[in-house]
């Protein structure tokens, strides 16, 4: 068998997530993420995946700027879609999320995400709607 198939055919996965927020405001969060092995599909490039959960954890960070959450979770801005284009793909270095309000309101909110890879290459725009916890 080759790595490939070895990989592929696997029954065991596992991965590890990393990322940072460079900027945040009410307006805007912009978050960085290194690629690294526990990422990367069996190809070498970013998994679908790792680029859909920064995009959604990017957005929650902004939808969370400003809102206020009980001990219950109540407030807390639950994605009820995520709409995703994946338009190109990287084996390394750093990808950027960028997220910014389409509609900003008080229980539905939705977010646009850019992920941009090296020398700005668009990855992936993401669409998501949060609906406050309640």
């Amino acid at each position: 068998m080759t790595d490939l198939t070895d990989q592929i055919q696997t029954s065991e996965r596992y991965g590890q997530i990393r990322f940072h927020i460079e900027e945040r405001n009410e307006n805007r969060v912009v978050s960085r993420m290194p690629v690294m092995d526990g990422i990367r599909n069996p190809f070498g490039t970013i998994q679908a995946g790792a680029l859909i959960w920064l995009a959604d954890v990017t957005a929650s960070v902004l939808v969370l700027e400003g809102s206020s959450i009980d001990e219950t979770g109540k407030g807390f801005p639950l994605a009820v879609d995520i709409h995703t284009v994946l338009m190109g793909n990287q084996r390394d270095g750093e990808i950027q999320a960028e997220s910014g309000y389409v509609r900003k309101g008080k229980t539905l909110s939705v977010v646009r995400t850019r992920i941009t890879g090296t020398d700005g290459k668009l990855l992936a725009e993401v669409t998501s709607t949060h609906l406050a916890a309640s």
